[in-house]
């Protein structure tokens, strides 16, 4: 599928995180056989690092904002594809990480405590982020009453919700938009450049160990889901009013 997300924001993401219920291996032949298997599925991935927090990240060769990413950390794996062409580019990578993990590194259904799908939207903005995401998204409710008080100007407006999908609660979904913009900022109205306003829809899966469907397979109906609610619910009623919001400040 197209890639239409990213022609309503500056930046555009798609994540994997399968958190795992035990620690992950960090021997060196493990971490390094596991990597060498994505680098030859994906030939541009050969920037190889390990963080200060003991996190393995393996990056693709960005071609301008362009690039993909996989990270272990302790007890989760995390995917990435920044600005993909097509959502499909973003699947490959995680299903070939989903497709690994069990021979790799012993990640097992049973090992899987949650598995994350998420949208990532940026939107550049110089300006005060508090006050556009409390426009856009919160005027009219009962929070938005409290920006009616004489005087009051907001300065924390980090919105985020979460529903389940599911009877059993195993499906659920996360929206979160978060503001960059500090009291700093705001006191010595001098508001960054490079951070935008970013919003985050997020599909969470919870294994039930009663089943045995593939991971994989729940990872595609998760990935179905999610640009359905992106197109029904994220892009009318969170995106647009953001992106006015912004366009009426500029």
């Amino acid at each position: 599928m197209t890639n239409s997300f990213g022609s309503f924001c500056d930046d555009f993401y798609v994540d994997l995180c399968v958190n795992t219920q035990l620690e992950l291996p960090a021997q060196r032949d493990t971490v390094l056989s596991f990597f060498e298997q994505l680098r030859k599925r994906f030939p541009n991935m050969v920037h190889f690092s390990k963080r200060d927090n003991g996190e393995f990240t393996l990056e693709e060769e960005r071609q301008g904002q362009k690039y993909r990413w996989v990270s272990l950390e302790s007890e989760r794996i995390t995917a990435g594809c920044a600005e993909p062409e097509k959502l499909g580019e973003a699947y490959a990578l995680h299903c070939e990480v989903l497709e690994l993990m069990p021979y790799m590194l012993g990640v097992t259904a049973l090992d899987v405590d949650s598995i994350d799908v998420t949208f990532t939207m940026d939107f550049d903005y110089q300006g005060n982020h508090d006050e556009v995401i409390s426009e856009a998204l919160l005027a009219g409710s009962s929070f938005g009453s409290l920006f009616e008080i004489g005087g009051a100007r907001t300065i924390g407006c980090n919105p985020s919700v979460i529903v389940s999908l599911s009877e059993d609660f195993r499906t659920q979904a996360r929206i979160a938009v978060e503001s960059r913009t500090s009291m700093y900022d705001m006191k010595n109205e001098k508001f960054k450049q490079d951070e935008p306003i970013s919003l985050y829809f997020t599909i969470r899966r919870y294994p039930n160990p009663a089943m045995s469907a593939e991971l994989i397979e729940s990872y595609r109906q998760q990935c179905k889901l999610g640009e359905q609610l992106m197109f029904d619910r994220v892009l009318p009623y969170f995106v647009q009013p953001l992106v006015s919001a912004i366009a009426q400040r500029r």
